[in-house]
């Protein structure tokens, strides 16, 4: 099954969520668990390797990695 672009529910076939930037389109992606794992990991070593915030680093790096801006 070839699913580049697109993914199929319950035996219907839909095209993947699309974003117009410029005169391309570009498909938008979540950042994957790996991706935001390591940043949440560098987040982290740049606060200087201090626990207990583990749920803000893991929050801010996937907001970073996906382009939204906490407030």
């Amino acid at each position: 099954m070839n699913t580049t672009g697109r993914k199929t529910v319950k035996g219907q076939t839909t095209a993947a969520k699309s974003v117009k930037a410029g005169s391309k389109t570009a498909v938008s992606a979540a950042p994957t668990f790996e991706a935001i794992a390591k940043r949440s990991y560098e987040i982290y070593l740049e606060r200087g390797a201090q626990p207990g915030h583990e749920v803000e680093d893991w929050l801010a790096a996937e907001a970073e990695l996906s382009g939204k801006l906490l407030s």
